[in-house]
């Protein structure tokens, strides 16, 4: 009997990394594909120059959640407000919070309460009011601040300033992040010389952790200096510049990061909006948005684009990397309970066929077989059943091959005009990589676990406090009414 557990597990272990390390290769060729066409046919001076005079250019609405983000709220808001973009709007949705943002918004941008009709086309907590500026000052005419109480997840904060955008598309970010000044120009090109129809548009996303802003812009962009967020930064390129980009290219992307994204706002509200008790908010309205579309018989598309629009401040303790992960371990099982009658089924063709049997083999289950390894190799030890030449042949395998994928992504990245200005950089990100297997990864898989289990036994988790350090700033002056 233990030989034959012993040998099941053997060859499940060559089988499983085989897909996977076949899958890997699969993506990168993909990404490849994508990112030599969109280099070819995109030329973001040209967009610009195009767009920045033109009375076509759509509209687009900005809504950007905050709870208790009293620390960075203002420098942030700058920052979306000096955006280079002929026509858009700042809806910041501040989410009940206990501290003093509400305040700090009322008292930098001159706020007072307007009346306001407002239709609630996604249910929501209650809301309590709409601020708007008294200044003369153009820029800050662009600022709707929408309060109400708080719900617990992003999502329902999310809803609420659906709610309010009077524009055809909506970008949905966090309030913490720094976005390019050139992001708007690159996220509407997708939509605008597409034939088809366009839903929603994704891009690059990198750790803001180490940077220095001024004036709520990026002035100097680099590696994080501290080890989880370096560990990020590689996790978040590796996704947006591979995997992203692999499934784009097939029309199956599997979300559309809640930190950085573009949505057609009548999509949105036709598909409920977002599910305002998920704990993975973007995934789960990207599934919304495909059910609406492929059920009503239309066509769309998903797009992802590599350039890097935005920096996010990753979570720099272990304290708040779990809250963070065991969330999203919980929001991602929470979503596959949901949404398991789109697994392979015809009606949602790519994302039915292909993007949800590859979340649920290699993102739902692989923590758990990871966990199920883990525990079989400790096992063989202590029976003293292990073949040492063997294991550490396939360990040093599967290192390089992990290796070979950094190199992959580093390329991707500085192809697609990486965000560093120093090439130094990247010895930090290859760094990263040579220990992300033994110290990142582990946790990553424990964080997971950890969130199945919390949702398994039904344990209450809220939108909680994280924890902000701030990125390097001078922040802007305030400029006096006429």
């Amino acid at each position: 009997m233990r030989d034959t557990i012993i040998n099941f597990f053997n060859y499940f272990v060559i089988f499983y990394s085989g897909i996977l390390i076949s899958s890997y290769v699969a993506m990168v060729l993909l990404a490849l594909r994508k990112h030599i066409k969109h280099n070819v046919y995109h030329n973001e001076l040209h967009t610009v120059r195009l767009l920045r005079h033109s009375p076509y250019a759509p509209g687009i609405s900005i809504v950007a959640p905050a709870y208790n983000e009293e620390k960075t709220i203002i420098t942030n808001v700058y920052s979306l407000l000096s955006l280079e973009y002929p026509d858009y709007e700042v809806v910041i949705v501040n989410d009940g919070s206990k501290d003093k943002t509400l305040d700090l918004l009322i008292s930098e941008f001159d706020l007072v309460k307007v009346p306001y009709a407002y239709v609630e086309k996604i249910k929501t907590k209650p809301f309590r009011a709409v601020y708007k500026t008294q200044s003369d000052n153009p820029v800050f005419k662009r600022l709707i601040v929408v309060d109400k109480e708080n719900g617990g997840t992003k999502a329902d904060a999310s809803n609420a300033g659906v709610n309010v955008v009077s524009n055809k598309y909506f970008v949905c970010t966090d309030v913490d992040c720094i976005l390019d000044k050139y992001a708007l120009y690159r996220i509407i090109w997708p939509i605008l010389q597409s034939r088809r129809r366009v839903i929603a548009v994704s891009a690059a996303m990198r750790m803001s952790n180490g940077c220095i802003v001024k004036d709520g812009q990026m002035v100097q962009t680099r590696a994080p200096r501290s080890l989880l967020p370096l560990f990020q930064d590689l996790e978040y390129a590796r996704s947006f510049l591979v995997g992203k980009s692999a499934l784009a290219s097939l029309n199956a992307m599997q979300n559309v990061s809640g930190g950085f994204g573009m949505f057609e706002t009548e999509v949105v509200i036709k598909a409920g909006g977002y599910d305002g008790d998920s704990f993975a908010e973007d995934m789960d309205m990207v599934a919304r948005m495909i059910r609406y579309m492929c059920d009503s018989g239309e066509d769309y598309r998903i797009v992802q684009i590599p350039e890097t629009c935005c920096w996010t401040e990753g979570p720099s303790t272990l304290k708040v990397l779990s809250r963070q992960r065991t969330r999203w371990g919980r929001g991602l099982l929470q979503f596959f309970i949901v949404h398991h009658d789109m697994l392979w089924n015809r009606t949602y063709r790519q994302y039915g066929n292909l993007t949800l049997p590859y979340i649920l083999i290699f993102e739902l289950l692989a923590p758990v077989i990871e966990f199920i390894g883990y525990t079989m190799v400790f096992y063989l030890f202590l029976i003293n059943a292990v073949n040492y030449h063997t294991i550490w042949v396939a360990f040093l395998g599967l290192y390089a091959f992990a290796q070979m994928l950094t190199t992959c992504v580093v390329s991707f990245d500085m192809y697609a005009g990486t965000p560093f200005p120093k090439r130094s950089n990247y010895i930090l990100i290859f760094l990263a990589s040579m220990m992300e297997p033994i110290i990142y990864h582990p946790l990553s898989v424990f964080f997971s676990l950890r969130g199945y289990w919390r949702h398994i036994t039904g344990r209450r988790m809220i939108w909680g406090t994280m924890t902000r350090r701030g990125v390097n700033q001078e922040p802007a002056k305030k400029k006096k009414k006429s």
